[in-house]
C-alpha cells in the first residue's frame, strides 16, 4: 500500500503544477509563474550587513624569518632591497682588494726578518768537557741534554756541538774514523736523537761540525785505499817517496800544520800518503768526484737526522796543486833542508786552490735541499781561518749571484795581537769594510783552540769584551764557560797521565765547563775528570753566580735581553763614534726610531771623554742602560764628561730626531747589513727609507 502511494506521488505533484528540479536547470513553466508575484507567497527578506571594503583586502606580506623562495623572491626585486645587496656587494669586493693591496705592500715594503742563525747568539759546545752524565769523567750528549736549561737561561738558541764523531780522539775528534756513528765516549746514536729532540722541544737549534779534508788512518775507506780496492784506491792523495839508506825523500818540501813534512810512508802500499795535519789524518783526495759525493752523502744523513745546519772546518786545505813544485820559502836565504816550521813556507800549493769554492758551494747546494720547508733554513758556516788575508776570507760568503756560506767565522777579536780601544777598533773595522754589501757579520771572542778571555787579556776585561760581543752587529758566538769568566786550567794543574792518555789532554781552555762549589764543580758525579777542574770553580761557577746580581753571568744575560729586546742592537745601523788607545765608541740607531743605544767600552786605562765635542747634536744627558757595574744602571750621566775605569763598560740610552749615521761627518764610519725603518704609526718595519 505504502509502495503504490510513492509511486504515485509524482504524478501527484505534477497534477498540482510542481516543478521538476533537474539539475538546477529552469525550465519554461517555472519561468512564467515566477513573474507572477501575485500568485506566490511572500519571499523572506535578505538581511543586509554593512561591510567596510578596506577591511575586505589582504594585509600586505612582511618579510619574515624562514620565508620561503617564493616570497622571498617578491622582495628582492624592489628597489630598495637590490640596491641595498649591490653596495654591500660592491663595499666586501672593494674592501677586499684593499686588504689584498694593504698585504702586497706589506709584503714588498717589510724588511727580510732575521733568520734563526742571525737573531740568536751561538753558544759553542765541546761536549767532552760540558756535562758528564755516566760518571765516567767525560761530558757526553746525554749531558748536554740534561743543561739544557741552562742554555735557555742564557736567552740563546741555537747549539754548536764540536765533533763527536766516531774517532781515535788524536786530533780533539776532528779525524773521524766513522762519520756515520758517534764515538762511545760521547754516547750512542739513540742518545744523540733523544738529545736532538729535546734541543728541539724547548726551540732551540743545534749545529754540527764537519771536517771534510781529512780523516783518520783508522777509517774504513783509507784501509781499502793502502790496499788498492777498486774506488777506495784514489780516496787519498797518494805518491810515489824515494828511499834509499833506511831513509824516505819526499815528493816535495811541503810541510804539515803541526811541523815536519806532510808526506807519511805507508808500509802496506809502499807510497807516501799527504796529510796538512797530523800523519793520523791523511788528506781526503777531492780531485775524485767519489770522494766528494761521500761527502755529500754525509750531509744528507745527518740532516735528514734533524740538524739544523753544519761548520765546515778547515776547508781551505781541500785541494792541492797537482805538479807537486816546492812551496816557495819565506826566507829565501833559509838552508832548504832546515825547513820544518810551518810558517817557514808560503802556502801557495796547498790551501785556497782554484776549484775549492765551487766544492764548497756544491755542499751549500746540497742543504739547501733541506731547506725549502718554512722555518727549516738549514744554516751553513766555514772556517776560513784566513788570518792575513781578509778578501780571501770574505770569499767564503760567495758571491752576489752564487750562495755559499751564510758566514765564514770571524777570529778577529781572538787573533788580536794585544788589547787597547784602538786594536779592538781595527779588528772590527776590518770585518766591517770588507764584508760584501748585504751580508752579515760574526764575532768570536772563544773558542776550543784559542785561550780564554781571562787568560789571554785579563779577568778585568771579561765583562767588557762579553758587552762588546752582545752589542756589536751580527751573530755573536760565545765559548761555553765565558758567561762566566772560567780561566785555562793552570799548567801545574794539569796531570802528566791524563785519562784515556789522550796526548791533547793538556789543552787548557777545555777544562770542564764549572756547574757548582761541589766536588770536580758539579761536572761529574764521578771520582775523576778527563781533564782538571780549575782550582777556582768554588767562586767561578753557574749555581754561585746565578745569585750575585753583579756576576759576569747575570750581565750576559742582561745583555742578551737587550740585544733580543732593542731593536738598534739586533738589526740596526753601527756607527764609529771614536776609538783611542783607551776606549772604543760607538751607536746603534734605527732609522725611524728616536732611542739611540751608545757603547762606551774601555780596554785601557781610566779614561774620560767629551762626546759633545765629538757629536755636537749629542744630548746633554743619557741614560745608563747598562753597565758592568751593576750600581750604575739607571743613572743620568752628562754626556760631556764621561768617566770609565780599566775594563769598564756603559751602554747608555738617549733620544735624538738626528741619528749619527745621517750625519755628514760620519760619512764611511756606518754599517748596516739588513736595513730597516720603523713606522711608529703602524708599529712594523719597512725598507724604503
Amino acid at each position: 500500500m505504502v509502495e503504490e502511494e510513492a509511486k504515485s506521488l509524482p504524478m501527484e505533484l505534477s497534477e498540482k503544477g510542481g516543478v521538476e528540479n533537474n539539475g538546477f536547470v529552469q525550465n519554461e513553466a517555472f519561468d512564467g509563474k515566477e513573474t507572477d508575484t501575485s500568485s506566490q507567497e511572500e519571499m523572506p527578506k535578505t538581511c543586509i550587513v554593512d561591510v567596510d571594503p578596506a577591511a575586505m583586502e589582504e594585509p600586505p606580506l612582511k618579510p619574515y624569518a624562514g620565508m620561503p623562495k617564493e616570497v622571498l623572491l617578491k622582495f628582492s626585486s624592489q628597489a630598495r632591497y637590490r640596491v641595498t645587496r649591490e653596495i654591500l656587494f660592491w663595499l666586501i669586493i672593494a674592501a677586499t682588494l684593499v686588504l689584498v693591496g694593504a698585504t702586497i705592500a706589506i709584503i714588498a715594503l717589510s724588511p727580510k726578518c732575521l733568520d734563526w742563525w742571525q737573531a740568536s747568539p751561538i753558544y759553542q759546545i765541546y761536549p767532552r768537557s760540558f756535562k758528564d752524565s755516566n760518571m765516567d769523567g767525560n761530558g757526553d750528549l746525554k749531558g748536554i741534554q740534561e743543561k739544557l736549561d741552562h742554555i735557555t737561561y742564557l736567552n740563546i738558541k741555537t747549539i754548536w756541538i764540536t765533533s763527536f764523531y766516531k774517532s781515535p780522539l788524536k786530533d780533539l775528534g776532528y779525524g773521524a774514523e766513522d762519520f756515520y756513528d758517534i764515538d762511545p765516549i760521547f754516547g750512542s746514536m739513540s742518545d744523540f736523537e733523544n738529545m736532538l729532540a729535546a734541543i728541539h722541544d724547548r726551540g732551540l737549534k743545534v749545529i754540527m761540525d764537519l771536517i771534510p779534508n781529512h780523516t783518520s788512518d783508522k777509517h774504513q775507506w783509507f784501509q781499502l785505499s793502502r790496499n788498492r780496492t777498486g774506488k777506495y784506491t784514489d780516496y787519498y792523495i797518494w805518491q810515489d817517496c824515494v828511499q834509499a839508506a833506511g831513509s824516505v825523500t819526499p815528493p816535495n818540501n811541503w810541510v804539515s800544520v803541526f811541523g815536519n813534512s806532510s808526506w807519511q810512508l805507508d808500509d802496506v802500499r809502499k807510497q807516501c800518503y799527504f796529510h796538512q795535519f797530523g800523519k793520523e789524518q791523511p788528506d781526503l783526495n777531492f780531485r775524485s768526484l767519489a770522494v766528494q759525493q761521500e761527502i755529500h752523502d754525509i750531509i744528507k744523513f745527518w740532516l735528514g737526522k734533524g740538524i739544523d745546519g753544519f761548520s765546515f772546518s778547515a776547508v781551505k786545505y781541500l785541494l792541492e796543486a797537482t805538479h807537486l813544485r816546492d812551496e816557495p820559502p819565506v826566507n829565501k836565504s833559509q838552508d832548504p833542508e832546515t825547513i820544518t816550521a810551518y810558517s817557514q813556507l808560503y802556502h801557495d800549493y796547498t790551501t785556497t786552490q782554484v776549484g775549492m769554492h765551487d766544492i764548497i758551494r756544491s755542499f751549500r747546494q746540497t742543504m739547501n735541499q733541506f731547506s725549502s720547508e718554512p722555518g727549516r733554513y738549514r744554516f751553513m758556516g766555514s772556517d776560513s781561518d784566513e788570518k792575513e788575508d781578509i778578501e780571501a776570507a770574505m770569499m767564503y760568503y760567495g758571491t752576489t749571484f752564487i750562495q755559499e756560506a751564510d758566514f765564514p767565522f770571524n777570529f778577529n777579536l781572538i787573533n788580536m795581537k794585544n788589547l787597547s780601544g784602538n786594536s779592538v777598533f781595527e779588528a772590527v773595522n776590518l770585518w766591517m769594510k770588507n764584508m760584501p754589501a748585504g751580508k752579515w757579520a760574526n764575532w768570536a771572542v772563544g773558542s776550543p783552540n784559542a785561550a780564554r778571555i781571562s787568560s789571554r787579556i785579563g779577568k778585568e776585561y771579561v765583562n767588557v769584551i762579553n758587552m762588546l760581543l752582545l752589542t756589536l752587529p751580527g751573530t755573536p758566538i760565545t765559548y761555553y764557560g765565558e758567561e762566566i769568566g772560567m780561566e785555562n786550567t793552570a799548567s801545574e794543574n794539569v796531570s802528566e797521565e791524563p785519562i784515556n792518555s789522550d796526548p791533547l789532554a793538556i789543552f787548557p781552555e777545555k777544562s770542564p765547563m764549572q756547574w757548582d762549589g761541589k766536588v770536580n764543580a758539579g761536572f761529574t758525579e764521578g771520582n775523576s775528570t778527563w781533564l782538571p777542574v780549575n782550582s777556582d770553580y768554588q767562586s767561578v761557577n753557574v749555581e754561585i753566580q746565578m745569585t750575585w746580581s753583579n756576576s759576569t753571568l747575570n750581565l750576559y744575560r742582561e745583555l742578551t735581553l737587550l740585544r733580543n729586546s732593542e731593536l738598534p742592537i739586533n738589526r740596526g745601523w753601527m756607527c764609529y763614534i771614536w776609538n783611542d788607545s783607551n776606549v772604543f765608541v760607538y751607536v746603534r740607531e734605527l732609522d725611524g726610531l728616536d732611542t739611540v743605544f751608545m757603547m762606551i767600552l774601555n780596554f785601557g786605562q781610566e779614561s774620560t771623554i767629551d762626546l759633545q765635542a765629538i757629536v755636537p747634536s749629542l744630548p746633554s744627558e743619557a741614560v745608563v742602560r747598562l753597565s758592568t757595574n751593576f750600581s750604575n744602571t739607571g743613572k743620568a750621566v752628562n754626556t760631556k764628561l764621561i768617566k770609565t775605569e780599566m775594563g769598564e763598560g756603559l751602554v747608555l740610552e738617549y733620544r735624538t730626531a738626528n741619528p749619527v749615521h745621517t750625519m755628514e761627518a760620519f760619512e764611511g764610519k756606518c754599517f748596516v747589513a739588513e736595513k730597516a725603518c720603523y713606522s711608529s704609526a703602524f708599529n712594523v718595519l719597512y725598507v724604503n727609507c
